[in-house]
């Protein structure tokens, strides 16, 4: 398990990646995404609003999208944030909803 200081790092770490990936696609696919404590990512059509925020009591990222919340846990295998059931990765999630909204299907590398 990861201590406070390693998990705000390895979460700023995984936020910041995120954010510079979905800032890299947010002008081919016509969304905004802001990186300020949390990660938030807008949609204009249909009006829709993701955040991506560290929980730092619980260790754990948690991502609110498409009226469902994700809370995943480092996974040291990966060297990545991850559902634990499922091993899906804070950017594969994030890939997903993004994809849900927008109608087809984006990879995120983050």
């Amino acid at each position: 398990m990861l201590d406070d200081q390693e998990f705000r790092l390895r979460a700023d770490e995984a936020l910041e990646r995120l954010y510079r990936t979905l800032a890299d696609a947010s002008d081919e696919y016509g969304f905004e995404t802001d990186l300020g404590g949390a990660l938030t990512v807008e949609f204009e059509d249909p009006p829709t609003r993701f955040v991506i925020s560290p929980n730092a009591p619980v260790k754990q990222i948690w991502v609110s999208a498409n009226v469902k919340s994700y809370k995943l846990d480092w996974d040291p295998d990966l060297r990545a944030f991850a559902l634990k059931d499922s091993g899906e990765t804070l950017a594969q999630v994030v890939a997903a909803a993004v994809s849900k909204v927008l109608g087809e299907e984006i990879k995120l590398d983050a």
